[in-house]
């Protein structure tokens, strides 16, 4: 079986499939026109975020069985396209969970505790102590919606830092437990100080966090989102800040995250946001770490290994 990898990736993908007696080809600088050409050939592909997989594509690849994806998330491939051309699809999610817990948590610490702002205020020789006086994480009630791989790390932390956890997930039942309560939107509506997202970009989430979504809540709220940026509309964030419901957030994903492309309206809305001190960002990073980058291809490298075993 000959495999494609087309973005750049940890080392260990090239020698993972060998492993499992695949034939490899690397080329992380391919084009898309290139891959267009190539992929006739090959019955394996492995992909990042290069570029989008969708039925005309598929047309091209003939002899395609499975795609790979080194990441979380399949927003970037249309899954019943594939399903219908019989691809098999593997993403590598339990590969940066705890790298996506680990920088949303330090994300949240930072924003409740001012970190940004005061280390800048010192070194600038500023020395501004009450100004700059935290809020604990102890004690608050933290919303989880999503709980799959990245969800569920992230309530796992929450609990070991003395939050009572509420988590829901329209899919999934039965994951609760005396840590962490399982409960309905009603119940996070209500209660929540803290909500943190961890679903998928499909048609159903795009846009999910609106006006009318955040006026749901009870208490004004902290925000955080790791998971896509589509899902919580710039302007939407933006109008909770405005009305005080979003008392702070961070954002480790962005509804437009090539910021050299934005239009001027896009810009405006940007640096508006950008201007809060209660806002922090950071460059769809959360699961990027040295560890989860390799974790990613041992993921892959075990699914992969199971779908052999099955067509045995």
């Amino acid at each position: 079986m000959k495999i494609l990898i087309v973005d750049a990736m940890h080392p260990s993908i090239v020698e993972m499939p060998r492993d499992l007696g695949l034939e490899v080809d690397y080329f992380p600088d391919i084009t898309f026109n290139e891959v267009l050409a190539k992929v006739p050939d090959y019955e394996g592909l492995i992909i990042r975020s290069k570029f989008k997989i969708d039925k005309s594509f598929l047309a091209y690849a003939t002899k395609l069985k499975f795609i790979g994806r080194a990441g979380a998330g399949l927003d970037l491939i249309d899954v019943e396209a594939c399903m219908a051309a019989g691809v098999q699809l593997f993403a590598a999610n339990e590969g940066n969970r705890v790298a996506v817990a680990e920088h949303m948590i330090g994300m949240l610490l930072s924003l409740l505790h001012n970190i940004p702002k005061a280390s800048q205020e010192v070194k600038n020789k500023i020395w501004l102590r009450e100004e700059n006086r935290g809020e604990e994480l102890y004690g608050k009630t933290v919303g989880i919606i999503g709980f799959g791989n990245n969800g569920e790390a992230m309530a796992q932390r929450l609990v070991a830092f003395g939050c009572k956890v509420l988590a829901y997930d329209k899919y999934k039942y039965g994951f609760g437990d005396v840590f962490i309560e399982e409960v309905n939107m009603e119940r996070i509506y209500d209660e929540v100080d803290v909500l943190s997202l961890h679903i998928p970009l499909s048609d159903e989430t795009q846009g999910l966090i609106s006006e009318s979504f955040l006026n749901s809540f009870r208490k004004n709220i902290y925000f955080c989102n790791g998971s896509r940026g589509e899902i919580a509309p710039i302007a939407a964030i933006l109008n909770g800040l405005k009305s005080g419901k979003i008392k702070g957030a961070v954002l480790d994903v962005l509804e437009h995250e090539k910021l050299d492309k934005l239009t001027e309206e896009q810009k405006t809305e940007f640096e508006e946001l950008a201007a809060y001190a209660n806002v922090i960002l950071s460059p769809h990073i959360a699961g990027w770490t040295h560890q989860s980058y390799k974790k990613i291809n041992d993921v892959l490298r075990d699914k992969i290994q199971r779908y052999l075993a099955s067509r045995v």
